[in-house]
């Protein structure tokens, strides 16, 4: 029997010459890949919502990075692939959000797509990957940096660019030079909105200057993503090594350091890590700060990031034929997350520096990695919010379950907690605790005399508590009186993570230069707070 595909397609008219209306085609979602937040996509999980979509005759929106108030265009149309969500679409270029957003998606410095959807149908495995097997979807953001790695834009149509060119074919010569540095001075002149732009204009000049780059190499007609992103990640090394000194001009320019003193003391005086770097310390964030593990964790290019919240019910009633109906009272308001900013330092050896057998950038990203991993899994857990993120445990609104003992757990209470918690929630549900209470736990057993505890038979898969994963957090209480020393809850929809994309690195080789030392400062934004406390039940010791 051979395999089928099947294309579902909605399909809308266009409404102006696609050459000059800032056309755009990508994959607004991969399907197969588990995403940054720990979700994936099953193929055919928006066939539904296409089919709704068209015979209701509406669209999904075109936003800005997810903002209702920021359209910036139309879709005309979504494909159901093989390899994800095709979108073609238009971008608004007579409004001054679509021209931003065009200018910028044009040079290359946004590329992400992502989604917005509310989940129809979705199962979770062993190891806390959620599957989305069915979605309703609302909208499809331009977006700085996508949860999925797969969706980004494939081609920007202009007037002056030849059809079927995507932006990485597009031939680049020295008036396209001159148009993206014409175009980077117009946003740096917007300082009412710097903060806004600041990660676009970044990419922007990084843009710019691997485009000089290519036009410098003798011979040279275009350089790849690839290149490129080999040259970044060994003139990172070579930076890390032997500083600025140790760097020729064409690695200066693929780390953006054209024109800076690089003078300590100096407040652009940082570089900014390739992305490999950058994934590296996310991985090793994991491992220090396993809140991350369950929470759901999102990239944002703003200073904070606000998300809407249901905070009253609907008020449906039962009515006869012409008995009068009633409105609803349903209520809205904001959840504000923003980030803090986490700093640290490490101070490594010059002999290491100069040994070229060890991978200095792997030292570092571990070191970095678990420092900044201790210190935000804390946060995650007790944090009081005050430039730092809000933890589980200090948010008044979670509903508390009594114990009954000042020092002791039972069996029976904790069956009794597992089932306080509301069942919409309980389906997805994880504990946490610390690696004492796991010690107490796991000797619990049911009236049948077998354990409530039980280990995973796959490697990496965590382990089971009444049938939900438990993950280990050091920085959570030990039995106590009024200690909180267990926490239950859904935490991809209570509890949100989010990341401000930027790692700046100082490379200091004179602080510590009488002991042989060289000390990198580095430095991150990264906000967390709970969004819906009743999807948590914590486990409250008597006083």
């Amino acid at each position: 029997m051979t395999d089928e595909t099947k294309t579902l397609a909605l399909e809308l008219k266009w409404s102006a010459d696609a050459e000059t209306s800032g056309a755009f085609e990508g994959l607004a979602a991969g399907y197969g890949n588990v995403d940054h937040g720990g979700d994936v996509f099953a193929p055919g999980a928006f066939a539904d919502s296409l089919n709704e979509h068209k015979s209701a005759g509406t669209r999904p929106a075109l936003l800005w990075q997810h903002d209702p108030a920021e359209p910036i265009g139309v879709i005309d149309a979504l494909t159901e692939t093989a390899a994800g969500l095709s979108i073609k679409g238009r971008l608004a270029i007579d409004t001054q959000k679509g021209r931003e957003a065009y200018s910028l998606a044009k040079m290359g410095a946004v590329s992400g797509l992502s989604v917005g959807y509310r989940t129809k149908r979705a199962s979770r495995s062993a190891k806390g990957v959620r599957e989305i097997k069915s979605a309703h979807l609302g909208e499809v953001s331009l977006v700085t940096v996508p949860m999925n790695d797969r969706a980004r834009l494939t081609s920007v149509k202009t007037a002056a660019t030849a059809k079927g060119k995507s932006m990485t074919d597009i031939d680049t010569d020295a008036t396209e030079l001159a148009e993206l540095k014409s175009k980077i001075a117009d946003l740096e002149a917007k300082g009412a909105k710097v903060d806004n732009i600041e990660a676009e204009l970044k990419k922007a000049l990084d843009r710019a200057d691997a485009l000089e780059l290519k036009m410098n190499r003798p011979g040279a007609a275009r350089v790849s993503k690839d290149e490129l992103a080999d040259l970044q990640k060994k003139s990172f090394n070579a930076f890390l090594r032997g500083g600025v000194g140790a760097l020729g001009d064409n690695e200066r320019k693929s780390l953006g350091l054209e024109g800076k003193s690089m003078t300590v003391g100096d407040p652009n005086a940082s570089v900014f890590a390739p992305p490999e770097f950058a994934s590296e310390i996310i991985r090793n964030l994991v491992q220090f700060s396993p809140v991350r593990t369950a929470a759901r964790v999102m990239s944002i290019g703003a200073a904070e990031v606000k998300i809407p919240r249901r905070t009253g019910n609907l008020t449906a009633a039962w009515v006869t034929e012409t008995g009068a109906r009633s409105g609803s009272d349903a209520t809205y308001d904001n959840v504000t997350v923003a980030p803090g900013e986490l700093a640290c330092y490490v101070d490594v050896s010059n002999q290491l520096l100069e040994d070229s057998a060890y991978d200095i950038a792997s030292e570092v990203s571990y070191d970095l990695g678990e420092e900044f991993g201790r210190a935000e899994g804390a946060a995650f857990v007790s944090g009081d919010g005050v430039n730092k993120p809000k933890g589980i445990l200090t948010d008044t609104n979670i509903a508390k379950v009594k114990a009954g003992s000042t020092t002791a757990i039972t069996a029976d209470a904790l069956v009794s907690f597992f089932y306080k918690l509301p069942s919409p929630y309980a389906n997805n549900a994880v504990w946490m605790m610390n690696r004492n209470t796991i010690g107490v736990i796991r000797n619990f057993k049911d009236t049948t005399g077998r354990f409530l505890w039980v280990d995973s038979l796959q490697v990496g898969a965590p382990p089971q508590l009444l049938g939900r994963p438990v993950i280990e957090a050091p920085d959570m209480p030990d039995i106590a009186a009024s200690a909180l020393p267990i926490v239950l809850g859904d935490f991809f929809q209570g509890y949100r993570i989010v990341d401000r994309v930027s790692l700046a690195l100082l490379r200091d080789p004179f602080t510590q230069a009488t002991s042989g030392l060289t000390r990198f400062h580095a430095r991150r934004r990264v906000g967390g707070q709970v969004v819906k406390p009743e999807a948590f039940r914590t486990l409250q010791m008597a006083t």
